[in-house]
């Protein structure tokens, strides 16, 4: 059986990440910040006869980070999943991140969440992953981090945040190389959540699924790749 930890799993993609995967038979650990009031989630888990299991993890924590890591000591991870995200606003008032009114504040915890949190996580679970047969890390991207291909401004927190993120992708396909470990970042499309707002044109079930597909045909000498939810590989 396949395993996967994902983080942020209580809501939105994180959480039909869960649903859909632990259908195609997966192992999954479960991870967010407060467990114990994720009731969407443990109603999952309540009925998948012990295949999903919840485990607090607060990505802002390196301690928490550090402490579940240790958990898992001897745990092959065929897929680690950095889902945490932060858009830093709110998509009804965007203003704060924008172009003369941007706040620095909000900026630092973004790039805490989006851009360090990752690479913590990253680092912490390596040996895990490398001791799986899959050897996949998944991040999830944005094409708004996708510079070539920049249509419009503001936003900067968050779309700076994804460009980092996508150079820790590619860097880490180089340094992983050795151990096998390969690395994968996504585009889920703009999707109906807490954070994508509900005009947006994508549910996150097709989101999801679209995923899961890029994930099965992701072959095993592809790393340091980009792809949309539909399988359109995107330039950085």
């Amino acid at each position: 059986m396949a395993s996967m930890l994902v983080t942020g799993a209580s809501r939105g993609l994180g959480l039909e990440m869960v649903r859909q995967f632990v259908g195609d038979g997966w192992r999954i650990y479960a991870c967010c910040r407060t467990p114990e009031t994720a009731t969407d989630l443990a109603a999952l888990a309540a009925g998948s006869d012990g295949a999903i299991t919840l485990h607090t993890l607060d990505v802002s924590k390196p301690e928490q980070i550090a402490a579940l890591a240790d958990e898992f000591r001897g745990t092959p991870i065929d897929m680690l999943v950095n889902n945490a995200g932060l858009l830093g606003c709110s998509i009804d008032a965007m203003e704060p991140a924008n172009f003369g009114s941007i706040d620095y504040d909000a900026w630092m915890q973004v790039h805490e969440i989006n851009t360090m949190a990752p690479l913590r996580v990253t680092e912490a679970f390596v040996d895990h992953v490398a001791a799986s047969d899959l050897k996949l890390l998944l991040f999830m991207s944005t094409h708004m981090g996708c510079i070539t291909e920049l249509a419009d401004g503001g936003l900067y927190p968050y779309r700076s945040s994804k460009a980092a993120l996508n150079l820790l992708v590619k860097g880490l396909s180089i340094d992983l190389a050795p151990r096998g470990v390969r690395t994968l970042a996504v585009h889920p499309g703009w999707v109906v959540t807490d954070m994508g707002g509900p005009d947006a044109p994508v549910n996150k079930v097709d989101s999801i699924a679209g995923i899961r597909q890029v994930v099965a045909n992701y072959g095993g000498g592809q790393t340091g790749c980009f792809y949309q939810y539909d399988g359109r590989e995107l330039p950085w």
